[in-house]
């Protein structure tokens, strides 16, 4: 695996944890990336989301536009990822863990 982690993307994940606010959060996203990139990674959630309730591949892609192979993608680095999904599943539902 490449490592990825480097003074480059230290710098973006201290630039977004500056962010104290969804205005701000869209003023960033839409500087820094297309806005199919920002409606892609939006739909990624949905879909993590919809695992995270254990709803089928095809509710999922019905409810989000997502395609099975994006929905498959999305379940990997649900289950056997680092675990950055859940995490933020958890903090959205209010648990401060």
């Amino acid at each position: 695996m490449v490592n990825w982690h480097d003074e480059s993307t230290d710098k973006l994940c201290e630039a977004l944890l500056t962010l104290k606010t969804k205005e701000e959060c869209y003023e960033f996203l839409e500087d820094l990336c297309t806005i199919k990139e920002v409606l892609d990674f939006s739909q990624r959630l949905s879909v993590a989301i919809l695992l995270d309730k254990k709803t089928s591949y095809n509710a999922i892609s019905q409810k989000t536009g997502a395609s099975t192979a994006t929905i498959s993608r999305v379940s990997k680095c649900f289950e056997y990822g680092s675990g950055g999904y859940k995490s933020v599943i958890n903090k959205l539902n209010g648990d401060t863990k």
